[in-house]
C-alpha cells in the first residue's frame, strides 16, 4: 500500500490544523492505520491509530483530547490537531499495516510496514 500524507503547515501555538493521509494501491481491511512524529534529533513516536473501519482510536497520552484521528472512506485518514503547542512540531508520518492486534499494542515504528512521505508541521510560540 502506498501512502501519501499532506496538510502540514506554520501554526501559531493554540491553533489548529489538520493532516489528510490517502492509501493507494489496495483496500485496507483489517489495517490499522497509524500517524506518527519525528521532531529534530528525537525518535519517530507513536501520535494516533484507528481501525480500518474507523473504530476505536487510540492515542498518545500527549496528544489526547486534542488531537482526533478518524476517516470518511476505506482510503482516507485525517489528523485533526487542536490546541497545538511548539512541541508538536514534527514531520508527520501516517503508516499502515494489516493486523489483528490490539491498537494499544501498534504504538512502535516496527509495528507497521508501510509508511507515508511525512509532512512537516511547525507550531510558533
Amino acid at each position: 500500500v502506498q501512502l501519501q500524507a499532506s496538510g502540514g503547515g506554520l501554526v501559531q501555538a493554540g491553533g489548529s490544523l489538520r493532516l489528510s493521509c490517502v492509501a493507494s494501491g489496495r483496500t485496507l481491511i483489517m489495517y490499522v492505520m497509524g500517524w506518527f512524529r519525528q521532531a529534530p534529533g528525537k525518535e519517530r513516536e507513536f501520535v494516533a491509530a484507528i481501525w480500518w473501519n474507523g473504530g476505536s482510536p487510540y492515542y498518545a497520552d500527549s496528544v489526547k483530547g486534542r488531537f482526533t484521528v478518524s476517516r470518511d472512506d476505506a482510503n482516507k485518514i485525517y489528523l485533526q490537531m487542536n490546541s497545538l503547542k511548539p512541541e508538536d512540531t514534527a514531520v508527520y508520518y501516517c503508516a499502515a499495516q494489516p493486523t489483528a492486534r490490539p491498537l494499544a499494542t501498534m504504538t512502535g515504528r516496527a509495528d507497521f510496514g508501510s509508511w507515508g512521505q511525512g509532512t512537516q508541521l511547525t507550531v510558533s510560540s
